[in-house]
């Protein structure tokens, strides 16, 4: 099935539906004690006891008709609600018995999303459609589950079939859809205009060629915000070879294209007040005769020099180039998404972005936009005295300090910088995966950061 959100959340206008009773355990008893005795009946069959996950098909008013028992201790606000039923229910159209699905809708949508690129579902389904007497909340919410599956769609596919060229397409049409201008340099003008980024991608095969990806859209009397996204599109790890297991999931290695794309997308949808400036340094990190080599002195666009320590340490060098070109036009504000650091997946798991900001205004907004969107978010510290840390011997700073201390903050350390003292700047090291299936998440391809980052900047910039 084309996953279509539209499709699946409808106004409620007293059509024909299902219904589903969610009930949480602290409700349990009240709720049983309510209801008539054949549905207490069908619940001691079953030998439900109200504890979190129970479920149960209950009989209807009419002989062919059934409705939808769900326990579950996700708060009202927690669009995971119900998304366990949006993906397993059958074909069909549903309303909640009681109270509005709000938030939920989000997850009922996601869970019917799948990457199918490369299979036949043959056990495909039409779509669950989830009723609601809040329309006004629909276009929203689709228009946050097709960015969410975007970038699910984007990371998920394999190398073979996203190179910097298929990132170049991507945002080719997302301008021509809205009406903004891309630029792309390479070649010539890239080796000279963003060194770093050229000797990053520079091994890699023909057609596969670095480039850095540029859009801009709004008017220019707007706030200017600059929007930054890692775009990697296979991480080898250069000279510095990963191991298989490490190289396993590199096709992953352009999360952050992905979520800078699909946050563009929500900004010129909604027609914020910016003047949006997206910007994508895409690579692919090769090993060949030319590729960049442990110990260089790399140039970079703002014209300070970087020794290379590790080539696997390739992201950081990229973004850099692209944070300076984004700084040259003065921005309000500039946010980088980027699956930067294994470091921060060993000090936060894979369901927190590890978040720095030089700006603590900035950083409370975004913590308090995850809080709400449950898409949350986990501050690390831009800690000032590990910044020695990336002193070299023969250049202005290394890419990656020795030892391997607080590697994501001596990474968003070296970004840091890039940025102008004065700009307020966010940096998200997201994982951009989810190794583990949960309710309308499958394991694979997610956007972590995205819809927090979405948030505050509704809330910053209102239209």
């Amino acid at each position: 099935m084309t996953f279509d959100p539209a499709q699946l959340l409808q106004a409620d206008r007293g059509q024909p539906a299902r219904l589903i009773h969610v009930v949480h355990p602290d409700q349990w008893s009240a709720w049983l004690t309510a209801q008539p005795p054949r549905i207490r009946a069908t619940i001691a069959a079953h030998r439900l006891t109200g504890k979190p996950g129970n479920r149960a098909v209950l009989p209807g008013d009419a002989a062919d008709d059934w409705a939808m028992l769900l326990v579950c201790n996700e708060s009202l606000e927690s669009p995971w609600r119900i998304a366990s039923l949006g993906g397993q229910l059958p074909e069909g159209t549903y309303r909640l018995a009681q109270g509005e699905p709000g938030a939920a809708m989000l997850g009922w949508a996601l869970a019917q999303h799948s990457f199918d690129r490369y299979r036949k579902d043959e056990a495909a389904v039409g779509p669950r459609v989830l009723l609601t007497s809040e329309p006004a909340r629909i276009d929203p919410v689709v228009a946050i589950a097709r960015a969410v599956a975007k970038v699910r769609d984007l990371v998920n596919t394999p190398a073979a079939d996203l190179g910097p060229a298929e990132l170049e397409a991507d945002a080719a049409a997302l301008a021509k859809s809205h009406g903004a201008t891309l630029t792309v340099a390479k070649g010539e003008p890239l080796v000279k205009g963003y060194p770093m980024i050229h000797a990053v991608g520079q091994a890699a095969a023909k057609g596969r060629e670095p480039r850095l990806i540029e859009l801009e859209w709004g008017n220019p009397a707007h706030p200017r915000i600059a929007v930054i996204g890692k775009g990697v599109c296979f991480d080898s790890g250069g000279l510095d070879i990963k191991p298989s297991s490490g190289m396993r999931l590199m096709k992953k290695d352009m999360g952050g294209a992905a979520h800078a794309l699909a946050l563009a997308g929500l900004i010129m949808g909604a027609r914020l007040p910016v003047r949006l400036h997206l910007l994508i340094p895409a690579v692919e990190n090769s090993i060949a005769g030319n590729a960049f080599r442990p110990g260089d002195v790399l140039a970079t666009r703002k014209g300070v020099t970087v020794e290379n320590t590790n080539t696997d340490a390739e992201g950081r060098l990229v973004l850099a180039d692209a944070i300076t070109r984004a700084a040259e036009e003065a921005p309000t504000l500039i946010l980088d998404f980027a699956t930067l650091t294994g470091a921060a997946r060993v000090a936060l798991g894979p369901d927190l972005p590890a978040t720095f900001a030089n700006d603590d205004a900035l950083a409370e907004a975004l913590l308090h936009a995850g809080t709400e969107t449950g898409d949350p978010l986990w501050r690390l510290p831009l800690w000032d005295g590990y910044d020695e840390m990336l002193a070299s011997d023969i250049a202005d700073m290394v890419n990656a300090p020795d030892g391997g201390f607080a590697g994501s903050v001596t990474a968003a350390l070296f970004l840091r910088r890039f940025v102008p003292a004065d700009t307020p700047w966010a940096h998200f090291d997201t994982f951009a995966w989810r190794p583990s299936a949960k309710p309308g998440r499958p394991k694979g391809g997610d956007a972590l950061g995205l819809r927090a980052a979405w948030a505050m900047l509704q809330a910053r910039y209102p239209g």
